[in-house]
């Protein structure tokens, strides 16, 4: 055929060129060669894997009779023995939770975006914490939600503000990473958290919290969720994952939400992609029926813990004079920013000549950014080569 009779194809959808790729992702890409310290990504430590036991659950999921079932297709909300072991842990939290109240995701990230897809239609306005997860505004992005920062301190969003936002631009969600947060590792109070279910629950808000981190903490008193708080009951979707306390490559998540709202997100999962592997389910259902999961984590929070440490005792030496960083009580992330006149992002080149990486602070944010920050993951080095990564820092930063 002729190429002037060829038809231009028809252009992709406008969310599909609205929103970039992640930053993150691709700076991972550029340190995967060999002898690479980096601080960039929030991987968990391989070498804290349990994986004699996860190997020995998928043979038990995979063994006899059972294997049929594990091989065959599954409900869209999950099986039930998963369900069941992740409403009696969130029970344990303080959180009343039954196995019909849990939907089991591909991950929380899927959860995020099934709420996107169930809430939000193109032009809502989604509120976020400034700086926020990446990958969340990139799905709120891709939903065509407007969204809009609520003022923060080292402690977290401000309810206040969080007030006079939500009265004035009518959002249809907040959504919030109050333990941890990343990437700035912050935790909100246990006060601002009852104080934000008020404000949702006399503005009409519906919040969807994200807890990927709250099993990874190294000091300080637990803090309820916000689903705990009076007001919330009725409009908190939470998101938690078994990524950072068994692998995640299992890509395992759950959403717990109010009836109505969790029938929703059954349906568009239905679209999405029926349901989450079956195989991975009964597997993490064994290994959590077989292993005591809080020991295991109690193991790998003591690891990163000495990390975070080692990780903090060296930032004097490694950044400019005049540096600023927090101290995280758990998590996965050291949130930093570099004097006036330091652009971050700029020097990301010269660190990862080094042989070192770091994400810069920058693609977080929503609006204006702020140059001069930077995200450094503690989890995936041992505290020598955090100690020697440092000093690549120091040197790249020199």
């Amino acid at each position: 055929m002729p190429a002037s009779t060829v038809a231009a194809l028809p252009p992709f959808a406008s969310r599909a060129s609205a929103v970039g790729s992640s930053p993150v992702r691709e700076i991972l890409a550029l340190t995967e060669r060999p002898g690479v310290i980096s601080f960039a990504g929030g991987l968990p430590a391989p070498e804290l894997f349990d994986t004699e036991g996860l190997r020995a659950a998928y043979d038990t999921a995979l063994t006899g009779a059972g294997a049929a079932r594990a091989l065959q297709y599954s409900t869209t909300d999950g099986v039930p023995e998963l369900r069941a072991a992740v409403a009696a842990r969130a029970a344990a939290r303080g959180l009343a939770t039954s196995a019909d109240d849990v939907l089991v995701t591909t991950g929380s990230q899927q959860g995020l975006t099934l709420l996107a897809a169930t809430l939000l239609e193109p032009g809502d306005t989604v509120l976020v914490e400034n700086p926020t997860y990446l990958a969340a505004l990139q799905c709120f992005g891709l939903a065509g939600a407007r969204v809009l920062p609520v003022p923060c301190d080292g402690h977290g969003l401000l309810p206040d503000a969080l007030a006079e936002i939500t009265a004035r631009e009518r959002p249809k969600l907040l959504y919030t990473i109050p333990t941890f947060q990343n990437p700035t590792g912050r935790t909100l109070p246990a006060r601002r958290r009852a104080e934000v279910a008020r404000v949702a629950a006399r503005l009409g808000l519906w919040l969807v919290e994200d807890d990927p981190y709250g099993d990874l903490r190294y000091e300080g008193a637990h803090q309820p969720w916000i689903a705990a708080h009076p007001g919330a009951e009725d409009r908190t979707a939470l998101l938690g994952s078994f990524s950072k306390v068994m692998a995640p490559g299992l890509r395992l998540g759950w959403l717990r939400a109010p009836a109505a709202l969790r029938r929703a997100a059954v349906v568009a999962k239905q679209a999405a992609d029926l349901h989450t592997s079956t195989v991975d389910q009964l597997a993490a259902a064994h290994y959590l029926g077989a292993h005591d999961l809080d020991a295991h984590v109690a193991r790998v929070r003591e690891a990163y813990r000495t990390r975070r440490d080692a990780l903090l005792a060296g930032l004097g030496g490694a950044l400019p004079p005049g540096s600023e960083w927090n101290r995280p009580e758990g998590g996965m992330f050291v949130w930093a920013r570099l004097p006036d006149g330091y652009d971050a992002g700029a020097l990301l080149k010269s660190a990862v000549a080094h042989d070192v990486a770091y994400v810069p602070g920058a693609p977080f944010f929503t609006g204006t950014p702020d140059p001069r920050t930077l995200r450094l993951s503690f989890t995936t080095h041992t505290p020598q080569e955090i100690t020697e990564g440092l000093e690549r820092l120091r040197r790249a930063l020199a």
